[in-house]
């Protein structure tokens, strides 16, 4: 899967969405249109991609232990199997940044827990509904509420909504619970103080912030509402301020075969056990979200990737690489387990067989550091005999990567048979890979050019796309954490 993002918003579309001018304080954003792309199933199967935007959170998509998750993200993972395409997912930091992406078609599919709303409904297509829910206050609870009778603690909690008059609530930016409060001051009579997060903060920030004394009031869904309250006990989320609404996935009005194919896929899948366990593993299990909200490996929220971060960050840089690209591949070697054997005796991190931790000086394979720097030794003299071969530096990467799998020996036949037949031998995906693939069937690892015989060619061609796959999201994940550090926390729009 492929990843890219995109920080810039537009003022004719909040216009359009909402229905009002685009005002954030004293900041302003220029409106910058783009001509909106027909891209319907037709087009979408013949290349073979679709493209799809979410946000991370806590439920929808995040990365734990270094595993990308969520309940969005498993969904898909489903939907891409069925429509028979390769999900290329790209991650926005809030909604308005998903909208723009579906409308200027930079993504065909808007896969997040969006409220189905009137207003909304004018220029998206919803697909069936996933799930219902409604909208609830985010409050706190007295300080020792834990020692007072319950009768008490209702008296210092807000349950009737008239009683926001004058309060000042937080809300995440773009969502539909500012439409809501909006509506909500016109049913009341009285004016709410409305500050709306700045682009990044999610809703599970926001109920942090309320829960830590930051901020008085936010509002959510009441299934992410109870899913924190279980984090944060001293949160209130009973009062609510809705009647029940649907949430859904969304595609653009110009894309009605996609649209029901989506349905179509909903329909079946919708009934299958799969579905509720999905649901249930991200909306019901308490106790594992409280584990990963209080987990030091949950990437997407300020944590790290594993808990040898430090580490790979020191020898990666004595490599030259991306220290998150040497995590990938840890992780696809061992899932961070500094225990582990494989069933050919390979050890630890990074897998090392016990040739190669004797000749890279690692005197025990199961030390989480002498693993790593072995290892990295190890990728230093792959490094350093790639590159008079592969002139590409990012090219040269998928051929090191591969290397370390199978062995570079195996690699070069691969190349000698991509020369041969008449494909580029520095260039691995379509190429090289393509040949590698081929290592396993007698007429290719029989052939005159190849020199080490028969290979399980399939292995490090998936090897070199797991990692690919992998590196892509951490990137991701990384690039919106730094982008919602440099945003202002809260940007007040009254």
């Amino acid at each position: 899967m492929g990843y890219h993002i995109r920080a810039f918003f537009t003022g004719w579309l909040l216009l359009y969405l909402f229905g009002m001018p685009f005002l954030s304080g004293c900041v302003s954003y220029e409106s910058e249109v783009e001509s909106i792309n027909i891209r319907d199933l037709a087009e979408i199967e013949e290349e073979g991609v679709l493209r799809v935007v979410t946000s991370y959170s806590p439920v929808s998509y995040f990365i734990y232990r270094g595993q990308p998750m969520g309940y969005e993200y498993e969904l898909l993972k489903y939907l891409e199997k069925n429509l028979g395409v390769t999900i290329d997912l790209k991650i926005a930091r809030d909604f308005n940044d998903m909208f723009e992406m579906l409308q200027t078609g930079e993504v065909d599919l808007i896969a997040y827990n969006l409220t189905i709303t009137r207003d909304r409904r004018e220029f998206l297509e919803f697909s069936s509904p996933l799930n219902t829910t409604h909208q609830v206050l985010i409050q706190r609870k007295p300080e020792n509420w834990r020692t007072m009778r319950v009768h008490e603690t209702e008296r210092m909690l807000i349950r009737n909504p008239i009683e926001l008059g004058g309060k000042t609530i937080h809300v995440r930016r773009g969502s539909s619970y500012h439409e809501r409060i909006l509506n909500l001051q016109n049913e009341i009579g009285e004016t709410i103080d409305i500050v709306e997060a700045d682009s990044g903060v999610t809703t599970e920030e926001l109920i942090r912030m309320v829960a830590e004394r930051e901020i008085d009031f936010t509002i959510s869904d009441e299934n992410i509402a109870r899913l924190n309250q279980a984090y944060f006990p001293i949160l209130d989320v009973r009062t609510e301020l809705s009647l029940p609404q649907q949430t859904a996935w969304a595609v653009r009005k110009n894309a009605p075969d996609l649209l029901e194919a989506l349905n179509d896929w909903l329909a079946h899948f919708s009934r299958q056990t799969d579905f509720f366990v999905i649901y249930n593993k991200y909306f019901e299990n308490r106790r594992a979200f409280t584990i990963r909200a209080d987990s030091d490996l949950m990437f997407s929220t300020g944590g790290n990737i594993s808990e040898y971060d430090d580490i790979i960050k020191k020898y990666a840089e004595d490599l030259g690489w991306d220290w998150m690209l040497l995590a990938a591949l840890i992780f696809q070697e061992s899932q961070f387990n500094p225990e582990a054997v494989s069933w050919a005796g390979a050890m630890g991190l990074m897998q090392l067989m016990p040739s190669t931790a004797d000749a890279f000086g690692a005197e025990d394979p199961f030390d989480p550091e002498q693993n790593i720097r072995a290892g990295v030794a190890f990728l230093k003299w792959l490094q350093n005999y790639w590159t008079p071969h592969i002139p590409d530096e990012n090219e040269r990467i998928k051929f090191i990567l591969a290397s370390y799998n199978v062995g570079h020996a195996h690699v070069q036949d691969a190349r000698r048979l991509a020369e041969y037949f008449g494909a580029d031998p520095t260039i691995w995906d379509g190429n090289t890979a393509r040949f590698m693939n081929k290592k396993s069937m007698r007429e290719y690892y029989t052939h005159e050019v190849v020199r080490f015989g028969y290979a399980r060619g399939l292995e490090p061609v998936m090897y070199v796309q797991n990692i690919s796959y992998l590196y892509n999201h951490y990137t991701s994940v990384s690039a919106i954490r730094n982008l919602t550090r440099e945003a202002t926390p809260l940007a007040g729009e009254h």
